[in-house]
C-alpha cells in the first residue's frame, strides 16, 4: 500500500497539482535545462502551456541574449552540450513557431505529431548493443548527474524502496515521468527479478488512487536511451491500443501485428522475461494494474526502419505512434503501422 501521508499519490488531482507546480518552480529558477523541459511539457499539454507561456517567453529572451553575446565575444557557453543544441534548434525555428503536439486515431492506433521531441538527442539509441546487459557507465549519461537533480519532482519511499521521480524531458504521454529506484546504487538498465516484482506491486498499489497509472520499460537493444535502471511512468485512464478487446491476446479475434505476450501474474511474467534474457532477445514492457504486456522484438539497428519513426519503444509497441513532421502524421495509415510492427518480430 502507498502511505496516505504521501500527498503526491493521494489522487490523480493531487498528482496533477504537484506535477504542474514543479514545472512552475523550475521555470522560476531559470536555466537552460529547465527551460527545455518546461517547453517540451508545455507544447505536449496545452493545459500546461497556458500557465507557462509568459514565463517561457521571458526565460527564452534571457537565454537567447546571453548566448548571442557569448558567441559574439568568443566566450565558451557553460551549458550541457545536448541542451544547448536543442536550444539552438528552438531558436532556429522560433519559440512562437513551435507546434503543439497533435493527436489523432488511425483505426485502433494512436498517432501524434510531436514537434519538439524531434529535436531530442539520440543518445545510446543510435548504437547496436552486443548484449542486453552492459555495465553502468559513470562517464555516460545517467540520473546521478548533478544537473539532473533539478528535473526531479519527488523522492522518497515507495513500497519500501527509495525512489526518485523525474520529469520526462521530452514527454509523449500524459504526466510522463521517469521512476528511478535506488538511484545511488547505479543499477544498469537490466531488469532483475526483484525489480520486476517491485514494479508489479507498485503499479497495483498506485492504481488504487491513480486511475490508469502504468509503467513502460525498454531493454538495451529495444531503444533504451539511458543505461541506468528506470521505468517510464504515465497516467492514461483510457489505456493504450494494445489493451483493446479486439485483439486476440485480450480475448478478441484480431491478431496483434507485433509479438505480444500478456501475463496476469508476476511470477509467470518473470518466467517470460527471464527466457528472453537467456536468449539475448531485446524486449519492451508495459505494466498496468494486474497485467503486463511483453513485446519480444528484433534488436535496434538490425532491420530497416521507416523514415517516419526514430525508433520503436514500449510506447510504439503498445500502439502509440510518434511522428516528427506534419506530413507523416497526416498520411500514415493503419496498414503501414501494422506492417512495420510485424517486421519487429524476433
Amino acid at each position: 500500500m502507498i502511505s496516505n501521508e504521501e500527498s503526491l499519490f493521494a489522487s490523480s488531482a493531487a498528482f496533477s497539482t504537484v506535477f504542474s507546480a514543479g514545472l512552475d518552480g523550475l521555470l522560476k529558477k531559470g536555466g537552460l535545462g529547465p527551460f527545455i523541459l518546461v517547453c517540451a511539457n508545455a507544447t505536449f499539454d496545452q493545459r500546461l502551456y497556458a500557465a507557462a507561456s509568459d514565463g517561457l517567453s521571458q526565460l527564452y529572451a534571457v537565454l537567447r541574449d546571453e548566448y548571442v553575446q557569448a558567441l559574439q565575444q568568443g566566450r565558451e557557453i557553460q551549458a550541457v552540450e545536448e541542451d544547448l543544441l536543442v536550444f539552438l534548434k528552438i531558436h532556429a525555428v522560433g519559440l512562437d513557431r513551435l507546434q503543439p503536439t497533435a493527436k489523432r486515431q488511425e483505426g485502433l492506433w494512436e498517432l501524434q505529431f510531436n514537434h519538439l521531441r524531434s529535436f531530442r538527442p539520440k543518445r545510446i539509441t543510435s548504437r547496436v548493443p552486443e548484449r542486453l546487459r552492459a555495465p553502468f557507465d559513470e562517464a555516460g549519461f545517467h540520473f546521478n548527474k548533478g544537473f539532473m537533480q533539478k528535473e526531479a519532482f519527488w523522492a522518497g519511499e515507495l513500497l519500501g524502496r527509495h525512489a526518485t521521480l523525474y520529469y520526462n524531458k521530452y514527454p509523449f504521454v500524459d504526466f510522463h515521468g521517469l521512476l528511478v529506484p535506488e538511484r545511488d546504487s547505479c543499477l544498469p538498465q537490466y531488469l532483475t527479478e526483484a525489480h520486476h516484482f517491485y514494479l508489479w506491486e507498485a503499479t497495483a498499489a498506485l492504481a488504487q488512487t491513480l486511475e490508469g497509472v502504468g509503467f513502460g520499460y525498454n531493454s538495451l537493444g529495444a531503444f533504451a536511451s539511458v543505461n541506468h535502471l528506470h521505468f517510464q511512468m504515465f497516467i492514461k485512464p483510457e489505456g493504450f491500443p494494445v489493451m483493446a478487446p479486439a485483439w486476440r491476446h485480450n480475448g478478441g479475434e484480431k491478431p496483434y501485428p507485433a509479438a505480444c505476450l500478456v501475463f496476469s501474474d508476476a511470477k509467470s511474467a518473470w518466467t517470460g522475461i527471464h527466457q528472453l534474457h537467456e536468449d539475448e532477445t531485446p524486449y519492451n514492457l508495459l505494466y498496468a494494474a494486474g497485467r503486463m504486456y511483453l513485446f519480444p522484438r528484433r534488436k535496434q539497428g538490425t532491420y530497416p526502419q521507416p523514415a517516419w519513426t526514430s525508433g520503436f519503444t514500449w510506447h510504439e509497441l503498445a500502439g502509440g505512434i510518434i511522428t516528427f513532421n506534419r506530413e507523416d502524421y497526416e498520411r500514415l495509415d493503419a496498414a503501414s503501422i501494422e506492417r512495420e510492427l510485424a517486421c519487429l518480430a524476433p
